[in-house]
């Protein structure tokens, strides 16, 4: 007999091809996606919210678009709220493991610094469009969960701004501009680049069905930390492998810190989470992750024979202290704080990635 968690991915087949013979007939793919998110939560009972909490979800949404955003045209904004412009924090965590193996790489091969930089801004660039992309498959799936977690609840299609066709043409749109930034890469990457596209595009299904959708969205977030050492022509999987396993275990850990925001919420809207899976271990489960994380970040500085660089060295020093710091201080009750801890990754990430650009630089230079 199958287990409980193979029936449910029987299920969710099942319910898949189904549709997608229904949809067929109705040659409407955005009517395929509207019936399959549908038919995931037509079960689960709607939470309602008072009229104080949606005004007050309405206000930090236009709170939220302020400095920039919010001068954009108004039929802009529903898309930039699509792509998530209003809240760069993903993109740049989807960016920082790009420019830790870009500049890994270049220090190896003391790649000039045109070549360095031109990869690091499209590398940049392909975060921000992909990072995009992976929000809008988010929301279009998630369209019938995003109106119980008030969080979400003011999202572009949940509300009603941006209709499910109006997505998927923006998705299209997003899609051929990452291919089109994959193709500026070497042809070594194409293919490692193309591979990870399944699970940016599946990704958002697996809260629905495993308490362990991280699993699958840290995955594909450190993708980076693969792809841009062929970027800079080197395929040395001795450090790409270990280099990706510290990035994936220290996106398990911020986004478990993440899910924790969203905890009584989706225990009514039947999402699951490590959050949920963890609950009161989740603090230390994060430890042993940042210990194993911090190891296996060691080991990519050792196989590259960077290890010893006063930046490497210094930059892992305080990346650390930082690590074990937010997870020992981290109020996992207090969604203000999960937040705000969750965000704090971006410098942490920035400052390692600036102490490697210290030590490509010192290499650069002939003093290292």
């Amino acid at each position: 007999m199958l287990g409980p968690r193979n029936a449910s991915i029987r299920l969710l087949y099942q319910t898949s091809a189904q549709l997608f013979l229904k949809n067929q007939k109705n040659h409407s793919y955005a009517g395929f996606v509207a019936r399959f998110s549908s038919t995931l939560t037509h079960n689960q009972k709607a939470v309602a919210f008072t009229k104080d909490e949606l005004d007050q979800a309405r206000e930090a949404r236009n709170k939220g678009l302020e400095p920039y955003v919010s001068k954009l045209p108004a039929k802009i904004i529903p898309y930039a709220e699509l792509m998530r412009l209003e809240k760069p924090v993903g993109t740049w965590l989807l960016y920082i493991p790009c420019t830790w193996s870009i500049t890994m790489a270049a220090t190896q091969t003391l790649a000039p610094v045109s070549s360095t930089l031109w990869m690091l801004f499209l590398f940049g660039t392909g975060a921000l469009i992909m990072r995009g992309a992976g929000c809008t498959i988010n929301d279009l799936l998630d369209r019938n969960l995003d109106n119980k977690v008030i969080r979400s609840v003011e999202r572009p299609i949940a509300s009603g701004r941006v209709s499910p066709n109006q997505a998927l043409t923006f998705l299209g749109a997003q899609t051929a501009t990452g291919i089109g930034i994959l193709t500026q890469l070497p042809a070594d990457c194409w293919w490692l680049g193309l591979s990870s596209l399944p699970l940016v595009f599946s990704y958002p299904l697996f809260k629905r069905f495993t308490y362990y959708p991280q699993v699958a969205l840290s995955a594909c977030f450190t993708w980076g930390a693969l792809l841009g050492f062929p970027a800079m022509g080197v395929m040395d999987w001795s450090v790409m492998l270990p280099l990706y396993t510290s990035s994936f275990l220290w996106c398990m850990t911020y986004d478990t810190i993440y899910a924790h925001q969203d905890k009584k919420f989706d225990i009514k809207a039947g999402i699951k989470s490590t959050a949920l899976a963890w609950g009161d271990k989740s603090r230390k489960i994060c430890t042993a992750m940042s210990v194993a994380q911090m190891g296996a970040l060691g080991l990519a500085g050792a196989t590259s024979g960077l290890l010893w660089g006063p930046g490497f060295l210094g930059g892992m020093a305080i990346f650390g202290y930082r690590l074990f710091s937010m997870v020992r201080n981290v109020d996992l009750d207090n969604p203000a704080d999960c937040w705000k801890h969750f965000t704090s990754n971006i410098k942490s990430g920035l400052i390692f990635s600036g102490a490697l650009l210290i030590d490509y630089f010192l290499k650069i230079l002939g003093i290292m």
